[in-house]
């Protein structure tokens, strides 16, 4: 990964990334209000997500808070008020789509219970999105497109392999994963891979809710060999692009918004370490 972004100034970077930074940096949604699950901050959940879920048991609505524990007295665990707190906000139009994947309810750094992955937003609940950067030897950038089914950013433009870490993974068992699932990647190929590491956590006020995120990058040189080809259906295209035409994208606003923060962030180290 010694290839140089040859007419990409680090001035230029250092703009692009306090534009970003705006762009996913935000104060919760209006009208939201702080979340508890078992008693400890867990998230920010939509005034919409709060009449919605008012008067289920095991939520207790306050003014300035919205608690959710166990219902002990019905002798529902938390874990089965969870299962219905993300179906009552999927019936009232709260939750975008339905995934049928399970993701870590977390609250101030501890592991509370689990939940489904539409009612993340509307409960402003912290996610883990783990991205691979992957290169070819001559220094070109893997970049895939997402489909024109997905329900979030359809047919804009990503990292090689991005996706949430699910319910009780292992950050680099969730990056293996989605690097089969997304691009059909082996284990083997990434064996020259960095360790992940957190770039930002995201705040950003989305129309379902709050997306609270922490982004995880890992990078490699993938084997000339490698030929990414998806297998879940939610990659419409991958290809290889040389660092400036990568960047003529990150200009045009091609890719997501996570993608672009891994991108540029990637770009910037890189013409740092080189001056």
């Amino acid at each position: 990964m010694n290839h140089l972004p040859a007419g990409v100034p680090a001035q230029a970077l250092q703009e692009r990334q306090r534009k970003l930074g705006r762009q996913a940096q935000h104060l919760p949604p209006s009208g939201s209000r702080p979340l508890t699950v078992s008693g400890r901050v867990s998230g920010w959940i939509t005034a919409k997500a709060t009449q919605a879920l008012a008067g289920l048991p095991g939520v207790k609505v306050e003014d300035e808070a919205v608690h959710i524990t166990a219902a002990s007295g019905q002798r529902i665990v938390l874990k089965a008020v969870l299962e219905r707190v993300a179906q009552v906000l999927y019936d009232a139009g709260c939750a975008r789509g339905w995934r049928n994947e399970l993701l870590d309810v977390v609250g101030e750094g501890r592991r509370l219970s689990v939940i489904e992955r539409a009612a993340m937003r509307p409960l402003g609940l912290l996610t883990r999105a783990v991205h691979l950067n992957a290169w070819t030897p001559a220094g070109e950038l893997w970049i895939a497109r997402r489909s024109m089914t997905k329900s979030t950013n359809p047919g804009m433009w990503d990292t090689l392999v991005g996706g949430l870490v699910g319910a009780g993974e292992n950050l680099d068992d969730s990056l293996l994963r989605e690097s089969h699932e997304e691009a059909g990647l082996r284990p083997a190929q990434l064996e020259a891979r960095t360790p992940l590491h957190m770039i930002t956590r995201m705040h950003r006020r989305l129309p379902e809710g709050y997306q609270v995120e922490d982004l995880l990058v890992s990078e490699c040189v993938l084997p000339a060999s490698a030929a990414p080809c998806n297998q879940d259906g939610e990659v419409s295209e991958i290809r290889s692009v040389p660092v400036e035409e990568a960047w003529a994208m990150v200009q045009a606003g091609e890719f997501t918004l996570e993608a672009e923060l891994v991108i540029v962030d990637c770009l910037y180290r890189r013409t740092v370490q080189a001056a």
